[in-house]
């Protein structure tokens, strides 16, 4: 299972990587493998404030639909469009082309509070 040191985690099994003023979200490898095949991606928070572990759009998959949180509060700036024809470059590349949605994070502090790789394999047994 691919966990990129370079990345936070939460509990929920989302990850967050920070760019300069911007962060990336997505669901982990660990995530998406539980879930199977995934079919659609619904983010209707383009533009919206979100606050830290809210959920800000569903994945769904063959046999379920999962809420998604958000790792951090932030305003969403954008939703990978890609994932509008493409639901399965999730299971091809969670943290890559799978992504989510970029932040604006609005409290960086928060970052803090999230797991580092090895507390997030330490979750995962």
């Amino acid at each position: 299972m691919n966990i990129p040191a370079d990345l936070k985690y939460t509990k929920d099994h989302e990850w967050i990587r920070i760019e300069g003023g911007e962060a990336v979200v997505g669901v982990t490898d660990f995530a998406q493998g539980e879930l199977g095949d995934i079919v659609f991606v619904d983010i209707g928070t383009e533009g919206q404030e979100v606050d830290q572990h809210a959920v800000f759009g569903t994945i769904e998959a063959v046999k379920t639909v999962s809420d998604l949180f958000m790792p951090v509060k932030g305003t969403v700036a954008q939703v990978n469009p890609a994932l509008a024809d493409d639901p399965a470059a999730v299971n091809k590349d969670p943290y890559g082309a799978g992504w989510m949605v970029r932040i604006t994070v609005s409290d960086p502090a928060q970052l803090a509070g999230l797991l580092s790789a090895d507390q997030y394999k330490a979750l995962l047994g």
